[in-house]
């Protein structure tokens, strides 16, 4: 059973039925963990974080914890919860340009500025390289090559760029190499859904494969910049 499962049938015993157990995290799975932390006084924040699991571990009958003895499940809570929020990024990840290292895309990347030009491979920061390399896989096994250039996935808008943020003083998160933008020409920084081509329904899958490796989506959070993922809570 993976975690995404186990989430799904902790939620369901607990009274908050979410459909079949197919590990899928959409918006049923979401609303049913929203409902479960309004039911137990916590931030309905929709995601499953470390006080959330722990509470599902209860059980809904005798109140006793849940023994979970797998490894993927512990592994799996554990991601969820190791990246640091906005404020705390340069304690964690270190200085700015710091720290970094490269992964190859499973699939063929353009630049989103220059569309003849291909890219072997993107630098991201060391501690977040390998969920970024286990999300993209998920998303190209979802997607294949021909979906991937539907919703613009194939074009790169950058990664590592240590830049202060648009109107800001502070760093972009960009800067520590823990963000990655797709297709910025069709989903800038301020358009709202519909009007960002990331912010339709079949880019779903997309976005969950990202969030249970517990990245954030600001197009998901804050209906603005779907062009753009990143390894820190807000």
């Amino acid at each position: 059973m993976t975690f995404e499962q186990w989430l799904q049938s902790r939620l369901t015993s607990h009274g908050f039925p979410v459909g079949g157990i197919d590990g899928i995290i959409g918006k049923t799975t979401i609303a049913g963990i929203k409902a479960f932390q309004k039911s137990r006084n916590l931030t309905p924040t929709g995601k499953a974080d470390e006080v959330t699991v722990a509470a599902l571990r209860v059980s809904s009958s005798s109140g006793e914890p849940v023994i979970q003895g797998r490894d993927e499940l512990q592994q799996r809570t554990s991601t969820l919860s190791s990246f640091p929020r906005q404020r705390n990024v340069e304690s964690f990840y270190g200085k700015v340009g710091t720290n970094q290292t490269r992964i190859t895309p499973p699939w063929k990347m353009r630049l989103a500025w220059d569309k003849r030009r291909f890219i072997q491979k993107m630098t991201l920061h060391e501690k977040v390289a390998d969920s970024a390399s286990r999300a993209m896989q998920r998303v190209y096994s979802s997607y294949g090559d021909a979906g991937i250039k539907k919703l613009g996935l194939d074009l790169f808008g950058g990664s590592l760029n240590v830049r202060k943020m648009r109107g800001g003083s502070r760093y972009s998160m960009h800067s520590w190499g823990i963000a990655i933008d797709f297709d910025p020409e069709r989903n800038q920084l301020r358009w709202k859904e519909p009007r960002a081509r990331l912010s339709h329904d079949d880019a779903v899958p997309f976005w969950e494969a990202w969030e249970a490796e517990g990245w954030i989506a600001l197009g998901r959070e804050r209906n603005f910049d779907w062009m753009h993922v990143q390894a820190a809570r807000l």
